[in-house]
């Protein structure tokens, strides 16, 4: 049934993702097959564009590599009174840009949240960011490094009321002189993450200072 409902879904939730940004609501129900563990690298994705660096799609504290055929493109934040204004935070975070799926075929999006302190570890940050999720559970932390620079990656779970299953999802922050960083990947379930987990793994290990 649920394998069905998610066929069925795909194409209504493309657009509901653009704009709820980790905002789900009810209890948590199912966890995924399996436990939730830090990536420890594997396969990766084709490159495409990179982003990050003055002129690129998106301006951020690091630069990193796009899989093939992937899409960025700047958020610009919400007007303060607007019903929307609440989907572009995350804790201390700011939406800053989206790096969508779709045109490589995938629902999901890799997203990059900026907040600009340059001090803090990248635990603590990461910690304020899925803390402020209120359906976020089962965090699996680990310390790693991203590219160049020194990183806190995490796993973890959310409730999708849609779909009527938690999903997991995945994140990695890294502190810089330019300000703070999280990115985070997510997709319409599990199966639709693990997918996208390529084109994850490239921009993690391509990270760089931005230029």
């Amino acid at each position: 049934m649920k394998r069905n409902m998610r066929n069925v879904a795909r194409g209504a939730v493309a657009l509901a993702l653009a704009g709820a940004v980790l905002t789900g609501c009810g209890e948590e129900k199912s966890a995924p097959s399996g436990p939730a563990k830090p990536s420890q690298g594997g396969a990766t994705a084709a490159k495409g564009s990179a982003v990050g660096a003055a002129g690129s799609a998106c301006t951020l504290p690091v630069a990193f590599d796009l899989a093939a055929k992937w899409k960025a493109k700047p958020v610009e934040p919400e007007a303060a009174d607007s019903p929307l204004a609440g989907l572009g935070k995350q804790g201390p975070f700011t939406l800053a840009c989206e790096m969508d799926a779709k045109p490589a075929g995938n629902i999901g999006f890799l997203r990059a949240w900026t907040e600009g302190s340059k001090s803090g570890t990248p635990r603590s940050a990461l910690e304020a960011f899925v803390g402020a999720n209120k359906n976020a559970s089962k965090a699996a932390y680990k310390e790693i490094e991203a590219g160049s620079l020194p990183a806190t990656e995490v796993v973890f779970e959310t409730y999708n009321k849609l779909m009527d299953e938690s999903k997991q999802e995945r994140a990695l922050a890294v502190v810089t002189p330019k300000g703070t960083l999280v990115l985070h990947l997510s997709g319409l379930d599990t199966q639709e993450q693990t997918e996208m987990l390529p084109a994850y793994e490239l921009a993690k290990t391509s990270m760089r200072a931005a230029s």
